[in-house]
């Protein structure tokens, strides 16, 4: 497969196709048209998915996840790099054969399937997470957070069958707002392994704790701050909502880095 990385900063543009997300469920009719225009705004990639992982949502059959997903992945396929943000290994090999080309896998191959699954894709995304959505938010005990989320990450990695994988520490994912912050800081933890580290720090509530600000829809000031922060401790790839803003953004920071070396 050919090499799937520009040469800036990559932005990897959210597109859920489910009614529950926390941020984006339901928001947008039209979802190619969407896509569509995240592609026109700067984004690299675009992360396609079938069912929330918000805190308490419920899970959704493997059946109607594809139904979901499958016709954003035919009708976008052929104008960006296509990731699959499924736990589910039947969804992952039907999204590789139309089209996909990174598998994202929020429960960070731990089933075994998914590992075989993700030999089909050019990148594996890991992220680090425990429980599921109903539980998670009471699995928020670390001794030393940053290396366990390395450790974590590190021992999945080795059993994806791509060629290449990411991390994603799971900011928000059975952590609390403090060590979200926590991992952004510490984000060289990740970096300092070699492999490339995915943010998704987009309009999440660690945001909204922080700064007082319930409602996802005044986040995006805080996502940016977020992606900033990121992008100064070696961050590669950034999921985010607003990809306008987020291409500004990554692209000024990389010029002004450009100038100074």
């Amino acid at each position: 497969m050919p090499s799937i990385w520009p040469d800036h900063p990559v932005i990897m543009g959210i597109l859920n196709a489910t009614p529950d997300s926390f941020y984006d469920g339901g928001r947008w009719p039209d979802l190619v048209a969407r896509g569509e225009a995240m592609i026109e705004a700067g984004a690299d990639w675009l992360d396609i998915g079938g069912e929330s992982t918000r805190p308490g949502a419920p899970s959704v059959a493997a059946e109607e996840e594809w139904r979901r997903v499958a016709p954003l992945i035919e009708a976008l396929a052929h104008r960006a790099v296509i990731s699959i943000d499924t736990s589910k290994a039947v969804v992952a090999r039907r999204a590789a054969a139309a089209g996909a080309s990174i598998l994202n896998d929020v429960r960070g191959l731990e089933e075994a399937d998914m590992a075989l699954a993700s030999g089909d894709f050019a990148l594996t995304v890991v992220m680090h997470s425990r429980g599921t959505p109903q539980t998670m938010g009471r699995l928020t005990s670390y001794d030393d957070l940053c290396i366990e989320v390395r450790d974590l990450l590190l021992d999945r990695a080795v059993r994806a069958r791509s060629p290449e994988v990411a991390l994603d520490p799971g900011i928000g994912f059975a952590k609390t707002a403090a060590q979200s912050r926590a991992l952004i800081a510490g984000l060289h933890t990740l970096v300092d392994t070699g492999l490339p580290v995915l943010i998704g720090a987009s309009r999440k509530s660690f945001i909204g704790h922080t700064l007082g600000l319930p409602d996802a829809d005044d986040r995006l000031v805080g996502s940016l701050a977020a992606a900033a922060a990121a992008y100064h401790r070696g961050a590669r790839v950034f999921r985010v909502h607003d990809v306008a803003a987020h291409r500004h953004l990554l692209d000024m920071l990389a010029a002004i880095a450009a100038d100074g070396s």
